[in-house]
């Protein structure tokens, strides 16, 4: 029996319960900061079965699973040489993972990589104010309205 929620790395068989993750709750969750219209286009950029699962392959993916249903979703990647936390999302009543699938996504970063970035939109505060708790600090705000935040090891 489970005792609650459990973070392990994304295999190609939860591929498509990510690409329904951000269909159904990130999405939902954009829609009200930036418009139906662009959080629809978000997601299909983003959350698509081509990206997923290429991301997937290369380990930068980790879930977390209650009950084994999908409760939350990290990706890191790199932008050059620097290595960018690109999705952190939890469901509502599970936002407490999102502490945990950071840890895990950092943990996974190279032990030489002296700093990690975390992006995310202007509009979504509540990404703000998690990853400033989380130590990070604003670096700079993007034209396109993403905010980029920096934090060293």
């Amino acid at each position: 029996m489970e005792s609650g929620p459990i973070v392990r790395s994304a295999d190609r068989d939860d591929v498509m319960a990510i690409c329904r993750f951000g269909e159904e709750h990130v999405r939902a969750h954009y829609a009200p900061l930036i418009g139906e219209e662009e959080a629809a286009r978000q997601v299909r950029m983003w959350w698509n079965t081509t990206n997923i699962a290429g991301a997937v392959a290369r380990g930068a993916v980790v879930i977390a699973e209650d009950g084994g249903r999908l409760a939350g979703v990290g990706q890191r990647g790199l932008d050059g040489d620097e290595h960018v936390i690109r999705k952190l999302y939890t469901l509502p009543r599970h936002r407490g993972l999102g502490s945990r699938l950071l840890d895990v996504l950092i943990g996974r970063s190279p032990a030489d990589a002296g700093r990690v970035y975390a992006e995310h939109l202007v509009a979504d505060e509540t990404a703000g104010a998690f990853f400033e708790c989380e130590g990070f600090a604003v670096e700079r705000v993007e034209p396109s309205g993403v905010v980029r935040r920096v934090r060293g090891r």
